[in-house]
């Protein structure tokens, strides 16, 4: 595994693959997309973008990634999920389907569809533990937040006091247990590396 430009991959079976894929590239990661086992063995970490949590879920095991994935993540394998992302590596989803399954790569406990349908989308700068710059512009569509957190999971970012949806003030919208990140929102459609960034470190220092 290459220390200066590591191979990432990107789940194609749903979602903001093609915009994760350029912000991957701008952090100083090569990206590969990943449908198959075999593509799945060979990156040095992975994201799961946004999309529909339990459509994804299904076509992780039609595509038979659920457990191979899960494998690796538990070995150690960065991970970084965005969105439907994050319900996915969470070990425990509320409002979900009874089939749905995880991936148990985050100690949480995350609400799915926590912050309404899709016209209650909005945008909102977040303070993010760890990254300079200032506050980080943030895109909540149809976004999870963390219910709990258990003791080795480092929050990174709640929503503010002052928000287009005041009734998730301080709600927990990013998360880092040990290799494993996870945002509610979408920091692929902004334009601000910062995230993408962190994850590539992530992926080199494993």
């Amino acid at each position: 595994m290459t220390t200066k430009q590591p191979l990432i991959g990107v789940l194609a079976l749903q979602g903001d693959v093609r915009e994760h894929a350029a912000m991957l590239e701008g952090a100083g990661a090569r990206v590969r997309p990943v449908r198959r086992v075999a593509e799945l063995a060979e990156v040095d970490g992975l994201v799961l973008p946004g999309g529909e949590s339990t459509t994804m879920s299904r076509l992780l095991e039609t595509f038979e990634l659920l457990d191979p994935l899960r494998e690796r993540i538990e070995a150690g394998m960065p991970a970084f999920g965005s969105c439907a992302g994050m319900i996915l590596l969470a070990r425990q989803v509320l409002d979900g389907r009874p089939d749905q399954r995880q991936l148990d790569g985050l100690d949480v406990v995350v609400r799915r569809n926590a912050f309404g349908r899709q016209v209650d989308s909005f945008e909102e700068e977040l303070d993010f533990a760890g990254l300079e710059g200032g506050p980080l512009p943030a895109v909540f569509i149809r976004a999870p937040w963390v219910e709990k957190a258990g003791d080795g999971v480092e929050i990174l970012a709640r929503v503010p006091d002052v928000t287009a949806a005041p009734d998730a003030a301080a709600r927990i919208v990013a998360v880092r247990q040990g290799p494993v990140l996870a945002t509610a929102f979408h920091p692929e459609l902004t334009g601000d590396e910062r995230v993408h960034r962190l994850f590539v470190g992530m992926v080199r220092d494993a």
